[in-house]
């Protein structure tokens, strides 16, 4: 669920996913996949996409090693054996023994090898680091994570409890206003048999203001002479803004 955008291009976001409930009430699947299927409508009428872009050159960047492969897996033959010549550090043979070029040979390759192994602790100690900055990072997601669900709970629990506050007020209101419309009619019952019977009228109004102030009027409230004058001038309203 999202709000009204705020800037051209910017949408605000006031869902909570994770206090929010009623994902699986029932017709809200339905709902959402009546809203995809609406979405999808909106596509090109064909079953490729794609068939508006040029036809892809997949041979542009082929080699003739990868060439080579291809043709063998076309051809079904089997690939050839890994080849470990080049881990081997052969000495001269006998005959070569005082030969001069050929322990070059032979030194030039324990060199090209031990350079190969320099590269490749070096790799590794690169892939380590690498492991170690992507466990970090995949922890700041968690961590992230975490930290919207508690936000979220803890703005879905204010929530609940501001909307508790608020119908708790609604209805206390909506009593106020009941006993002001009870009130009105009674003084205006008694203001019409107001002759000859001014003590009853006022008992009948003390017992309906006592009432009033027992269950609605704070310790902040007008006093009761104030609060009686208010209502027997008809201005009850004016009265209860009073408490």
């Amino acid at each position: 669920m999202a709000g009204t955008a705020s800037v051209a291009g910017e949408v605000f976001v006031d869902a909570l996913p994770y206090f929010d409930q009623g994902y699986d009430a029932p017709g809200v699947r339905e709902a959402a996949a009546a809203l995809v299927e609406e979405e999808t409508r909106r596509y090109r009428p064909t079953k490729n996409y794609l068939s508006y872009l040029p036809t892809p050159d997949f041979s542009t960047f082929e080699t003739e090693i990868m060439r080579n492969e291809f043709e063998r897996l076309a051809a079904r033959q089997p690939m050839e054996l890994l080849s470990m010549k080049r881990y081997e550090l052969p000495a001269p043979t006998s005959g070569q023994k005082n030969d001069i070029t050929a322990w070059q040979e032979c030194v030039n390759n324990s060199m090209a090898q031990l350079e190969h192994q320099a590269a490749s602790a070096f790799s590794f100690k690169g892939c380590s680091l690498f492991e170690n900055e992507l466990h970090k990072f995949r922890k700041q997601i968690q961590d992230l994570n975490w930290q919207r669900k508690n936000d979220q709970l803890a703005a879905g629990a204010k929530l609940r409890e501001l909307e508790s506050n608020w119908v708790s007020l609604v209805s206390k209101n909506y009593e106020i206003e009941r006993a002001i419309v009870q009130l009105e009619n009674e003084v205006g019952q008694l203001r019409q048999h107001s002759a000859g019977s001014g003590n009853r009228e006022s008992i009948s109004v003390s017992k309906a203001l006592e009432q009033v102030q027992s269950v609605y009027i704070s310790p902040a409230a007008p006093a009761p002479e104030e609060f009686s004058r208010l209502i027997l001038e008809g201005q009850s309203k004016r009265a209860f803004v009073l408490i």
